[in-house]
């Protein structure tokens, strides 16, 4: 017998200064068995960090064609391709190729600094990839608090952003690895 993701429900509110977005987002995020609670944080923080229209998770873990979460504009072009973790740089190559902004947010301390000075040289080129890094304790401690029905406030300002399920608030500066390229228009 096949096991069976786990149904976490969230109510996620967004204050965003940065980007003046204020919103609540009520979210069923399933939680694949070969996945994470970590994972599953970070995938909803990456939510909240692009919390705006269109903005749809994809069919996760299992899909190597979808983006973990992806945004589309009403003519169904893809702006923007988020990633978790430490996937494939070929994925992320394509994800260029397909999307206006790719966004990835590495986590797992040694283990993604390791993976980001292999795929570095590889990715360099990809003037509209961001890679994002988490530290290791803001991601433990964000799985900790990692419940199947919760409410979790996301208010980001000047990049700092802080998280706060129930009475605890936690606080992270990420680090950007690589930055997009500015377009001009």
């Amino acid at each position: 017998m096949a096991l069976r993701a786990t149904v976490y429900k969230i109510e996620l509110q967004v204050n965003d200064l940065d980007r003046q977005v204020f919103d609540s987002y009520p979210l069923s995020l399933a939680c694949h068995p070969s996945e994470t609670e970590e994972r599953l944080m970070v995938r909803l923080l990456a939510f909240a960090l692009h919390a705006g229209d269109g903005l749809a998770f994809g069919r996760g873990i299992s899909s190597d064609e979808d983006a973990t979460i992806w945004q589309h504009d009403l003519t169904g072009k893809m702006l923007a391709w988020i990633e978790v973790g430490l996937p494939d740089e070929r994925l992320l190559r394509r994800a260029c190729g397909r999307a206006d902004q790719v966004v990835l947010y590495t986590y797992g301390g040694r283990s993604a600094a390791l993976w980001w000075t292999q795929n570095e040289p590889l990715l360099a080129k990809q003037d509209n990839l961001t890679v994002i890094d988490l530290p290791t304790e803001f991601t433990q401690a964000l799985a900790a608090r990692a419940e199947r029905n919760v409410i979790v406030q996301v208010t980001v300002q000047d990049r700092e952003v802080w998280l706060s399920v129930g009475e605890q608030t936690l606080h992270v500066l990420p680090d950007v690895r690589k930055a997009a390229v500015e377009r001009r228009r």
